[in-house]
């Protein structure tokens, strides 16, 4: 993409926030060559980048009522889920306040009661507990430095299994350089039975957690990752086909 056109420049204490715009796509980037969030201006609930159609997979196990993304950036996430999930309930929480501004200003967040925007720590709002335990659960905590390190720290985990329901799924986005970090997967298995991740092939190494073995089989998960991939506007068969447990 050609940043043409440069819409917003800001910074705050953790860093720059910019916003690029060439027609057709919208970018929001916290450094220098980053792509924090991208959208199609015309399809926003169309995720362009891999590893978020690849956090996508938990839709194939479950079909949440209640959904926490923890880093809202452009809100990418939070479109293809209320694109996807009918009558769901979304809750957002973002680090910073100018990113939160900027994502209602330029990014086409869908708007509604059951979608609710918090501006907090995402760390501590898991040590001090959701209002409500929720179905599916996604981090993708970056800044500027890279992923937030956080993230993988036992307490997080077990923090994050808390929040989650009985049956509920947990997603991480992470580094490729996690795959074989075996204090986190011994952590996550302590918290999560059903224990799956994939290479997304850009350098996203992203876990997929459930409280419960989901036993579908593989005729019926592909059928119904072909279903939602014709809903969603994207693959979803091709992350499928590179999940494996863990």
């Amino acid at each position: 993409m050609s940043h043409q056109n440069l819409l917003h420049d800001s910074a705050d204490d953790l860093g720059p926030i910019r916003i690029f715009d060439d027609g057709q796509y919208r970018v929001l980037s916290f450094a220098e060559g980053d792509e924090q969030s991208r959208i199609r201006l015309s399809t926003p609930h169309i995720l362009q980048h891999e590893y978020t159609q690849a956090m996508m997979l938990p839709l194939l196990f479950c079909e949440p009522k209640r959904v926490c993304i923890l880093g809202l950036g452009g809100g990418a996430l939070l479109h293809a889920l209320h694109h996807a999930v009918p009558a769901i309930h979304i809750t957002a929480v973002e680090l910073r306040q100018e990113v939160m501004d900027a994502a209602e200003m330029y990014f086409k967040l869908p708007r509604g009661k059951r979608i609710t925007l918090n501006v907090a720590n995402a760390i501590d709002c898991m040590a001090e507990g959701l209002p409500k335990k929720v179905d599916l659960l996604m981090t993708d905590l970056y800044n500027t430095e890279g992923m937030d390190q956080g993230v993988l720290q036992a307490s997080f985990i077990e923090n994050c299994a808390k929040n989650i329901k009985d049956d509920g799924w947990l997603v991480l986005n992470c580094w490729m350089n996690d795959k074989n970090n075996q204090d986190l997967t011994d952590t996550i298995k302590k918290h999560f039975i059903d224990v799956r991740a994939l290479d997304t092939g850009g350098g996203n190494w992203v876990i997929i957690a459930g409280k419960r073995m989901n036993h579908g089989n593989a005729k019926e998960l592909k059928a119904h990752a072909l279903s939602l991939s014709n809903h969603m506007g994207f693959q979803l068969t091709k992350w499928l086909s590179r999940l494996s447990a863990v």
